[in-house]
This record gives C-alpha cells, structure tokens and sequence, in this order.
C-alpha cells in the first residue's frame, strides 16, 4: 500500500512539474507505415458516402514527442503533423506504405511552459498558401500563435478578446485560412447560453496575430451530437469540416460536412451539408485532423486521426477523393 501511495503521489507531481517544456524534448522518432482499408477484411470497398477511399496507413511510432495528432498539412508526397502537445512529424509518402525522410521537431515556443499538456495544447493548424505563414491554435490558453513556413520560429501571438471566456478544453480546435485572407475559428465546445446545439465562432478579417479584434462572430451547427475538430477550405470554395463524437457503442465516431462561406455572415447560424461518417463498419478512430488540395481533376481528402498516447487508439493517415 505504501509503494502505490509513493507512485500516485509521483505521478502526481511529476504531471506539475514546472521545469523544461516536454515539447522540447528532442524528437528522435522512428515510424512504420502499414497500409488498411477502409472496411477491414474487405479490400475491395472503397466507397464510403459522397467520398471514393484512395488508400491510407497506420502509422506506428518509438520515440519521444510521438502520437496525438490534431491536425496535418499536405505538400505533394511530403505531410506534416501537429500534436497536441506541440510536437511535430515530417515525411514523405507514397501509397500504399513507402515511408521516408522522417523528420520530427517541437514547436519552438508557445503559451505555457512544464510537463502538463495544457500548456502546449496546439490543437489546429492553418496557412497561409501564398506566403506559407502558419498559425496554431492552443486551447486552455486561447491563444493563436504564428509561424514561419518551416514551423520553426514563432513570429508573434495573440489572445483575441472573443475567445477568452471559451472553455478551457473547448477552444480553438478548428481554424482554416480562406483565399481573402481571414482566418475561420470554431470553438468545440464554447455555445451560446441556452442553444445546446450550436457552437461560437469567429471569422477575423486577416491576421488574427496583428489584428485580434478586425472580424465578427458567428455561429455554427455541428451534427447533433457532434463537435468540429477541424475545418479546411476546398479548391472549389467550400468549406469541410471535421466533426467528431464520442459514445456507446464505437467509441470515436466521425463526420464530414460541407459549408457554404457564402452563408459566413455576423451573427448568422451555418450549417453542413453531411457527406460522410466514419463508423463501423469502416475504419474509426479519434479522427482530428483534416486537410484538402487538389490532384490532376481531383479534390483529395486526407483525415489524420489522434491516438491520444493511449492503447487501443491508433494514427490513421487515410487519403479520399471528393465525389459529391
């Protein structure tokens, strides 16, 4: 009984522990692709709702600094992901499982310092992509952080006023940059009083780092059930977003719906057009992160999903093309 007191109390200590940022820790990292299917033991289905499956991977990981991804972007064959506790991982690859040049790194800097993943909780990801410019943002802290094009310089923050009364573990889990410069945010968990369904959101006119206040407030409607994690602007002008579940008898569910950006208007309510939901019998997990781009005459689709550190969970890199 008095070694598991003397554990407990370790653990609990050690989660508080205020020295250097675990997201400093060097990422020396070594990852292995399998390839899946979409409907496990059934290679042949690859139509999933309004989406095509293009194949995809599990991706297994030693190291430091590893797992939970939020979010992710794609560059031709060569894909970075963003954990949620400010780590990131690099590297090229070709389906079904060629993996190569793996690189992994930390976030240079961020809101808070320590062990706890509270204070790196870098939960979404978006850039610019004409300059390259990134911005992260960190939930707990509600701040949104900027970036240089390679994520390895912190070039300012900010705490906009709009986000500060967002709930600790319910902020800034989604953000896209739209072509006319300004930047979508959508709370997970932040709702106006007595409108369960329905979630804040803010659409800042540019820069949310050099202009925190220039933008509106909006709302939008998940599906019932369901909180947005994650949110990309199509080639075409929509915009996807990822929203996620979590309950009886699967687990992690998700879905993927379309929104209008045209229907993005100060006090306006916005909902998705659903296309797609990722549950049995299909592949699911903690599906976080999505990103879009276009291929040959093709709008493709990769979803990343965050395993949180924890068995049974996985990180799945799946790619789909658009078919609705």
């Amino acid at each position: 009984m008095r070694m598991t007191w003397s554990v407990l109390l370790l653990l609990v200590f050690v989660h508080d522990y205020s020295g250097p940022a675990r997201v400093q820790l060097p990422g020396n990292v070594r990852v292995t692709a399998t390839a899946v299917d979409i409907v496990p033991g059934d290679p042949a289905q690859k139509r999933v709702g309004g989406l095509t499956y293009l194949g995809g991977v599990h991706l297994q990981e030693t190291g430091q600094g590893r797992g939970g991804y939020s979010a992710l972007a794609v560059a031709g064959d060569r894909f970075t992901l963003m954990g949620d506790g400010g780590n990131l991982l690099s590297f090229r690859l070709r389906l079904p499982a060629t993996l190569d040049e793996v690189r992994a790194w930390a976030l240079p800097d961020g809101p808070g310092k320590g062990w706890q993943k509270r204070d790196r909780d870098s939960e979404s990801l978006a850039f610019d992509r004409a300059s390259g410019t990134a911005w992260v943002g960190f939930e707990h802290h509600n701040q949104i952080w900027r970036y240089s094009p390679d994520l390895r310089t912190a070039t300012g923050h900010a705490a906009p006023r709009a986000m500060r009364d967002w709930p600790e573990a319910g902020g800034a889990e989604t953000m896209a940059r739209l072509p006319d410069g300004s930047v979508v945010v959508l709370s997970e968990s932040s709702r106006p009083k007595g409108k369960r369904g329905l979630r804040n959101a803010i659409r800042f006119a540019g820069d949310p780092v050099a202009a925190p206040e220039d933008g509106y407030r909006f709302l939008y409607r998940p599906p019932a059930g369901f909180s947005p994690v994650d949110a990309v602007q199509l080639p075409d002008g929509r915009l996807l977003v990822l929203n996620r579940a979590f309950g009886l008898p699967y687990g992690f569910t998700a879905k993927l719906t379309l929104v209008d950006v045209a229907a993005i208007a100060p006090g306006a309510t916005v909902l998705g057009r659903e296309i797609v939901t990722l549950a049995p019998p299909t592949l699911f997990d903690n599906f976080e992160g999505v990103t879009a781009l276009r291929e040959r005459d093709s709008t493709v689709i990769w979803v990343v999903s965050d395993d949180n550190q924890q068995f049974p969970q996985r990180t799945l890199l799946l790619k789909f093309r658009l078919d609705a």
